[in-house]
This record gives C-alpha cells, structure tokens and sequence, in this order.
C-alpha cells in the first residue's frame, strides 16, 4: 500500500480514520470542516501561492529563499501540531527522495504563526516507524474500534463512527 500525507496526518489523531482511508472509503465530502479547510486553502498566501503535485504528494506551497527550497503546509489550526508535523516531514522526505533537499514551514494563518520543520536521520527514523504501523493498520481485516476523542466532532467520518442505527 502507498502510504500518503493524509495517512500520515490521520495516523496521530484517529487510528480508524487510517484504515478507512486505507480502504477507499471517503469522508462526508459535504463537512463543513472540509469546507473550511478547502476555503483557507484556497484564500490564504496567495501572493506565495505555489502548489506542486511530484508523485504521490501534493504541497500547499514552495518558494526559493536564496538556492534553499522552502515548502509550506498551510493549516487551519495548530491543534493538531504533531500531525502536521510528520505530514510535512513525509512531504520533505518524499522531495529528498527524488533528489530535492528542502526546508519545510507549518502556515497558520489564522494565528498569524509558522514554525519550521526540518528533516533529520532522527526524524526520518521516527517517520519510518509511523509509515510501517500505517502499513500494519491497513493490513487488518475490520478497523479499530471507534474511540471518543475531541476530534470525532469535526470529524468528516463521525456519521461511519456514531451514526444510530
């Protein structure tokens, strides 16, 4: 299975949204979360506004500071930091694979933050490791059960987890 960003994304908040994704089975494309995370998206650097798609990634943003490679991940919120985090650590790892070295940078537009993320060996140890639990997670025959956490309310698969039968 080809892991991807949003693998790696969903992997730190909910283990099941993992394996759903894993089995092709789409969020509620109607979610206002997903809506306002596509608005953000769209109407927020657009000065900087580079998107790239280089084999199974898509960056939100790539600029040059000089002969450095700078990539950005824009996100609505800091909240899920960790998430970010790896996201973008997938994306720069991806890019050093195809020969590309660059720095990355987490956008908050919102609250007017950005924090800098770069590969290590270190880092890229700890991103393998996640790669092959997402793997293992994949692999197995039923999801983990649902959890009650914070996120299942802005969640766009709630309705899989909770929805009343």
């Amino acid at each position: 299975m080809a892991v991807t960003a949003t693998h790696i994304w969903y992997y730190f908040i909910c283990k099941r949204e993992v394996w759903l994704l894993s089995r092709g089975i789409a969020a509620d494309q109607e979610d206002e979360n997903l809506d306002l995370g596509r608005f953000i998206d769209r109407n927020t650097y657009q000065k900087n506004k580079k998107e790239i798609v280089a084999g199974n990634i898509k960056v939100d943003r790539v600029r040059k500071e000089g002969e450095e490679v700078v990539v950005g991940e824009v996100k609505k919120s800091s909240r899920f930091k960790e998430s970010s985090r790896y996201q973008l650590l997938f994306y720069l790892d991806s890019l050093r694979q195809m020969g590309i070295e660059a720095r990355g940078e987490l956008l908050f537009p919102q609250e007017k933050k950005r924090e800098k993320v770069e590969w290590t060996e270190e880092k890229k140890k700890e991103l393998d490791k996640v790669v092959e639990d997402i793997r293992k997670i994949a692999k197995k025959p039923v999801p983990p059960a649902p959890k009650k956490i914070n996120f299942c309310k802005k969640c766009a698969y709630r309705e899989y987890c909770w929805a009343e039968g």
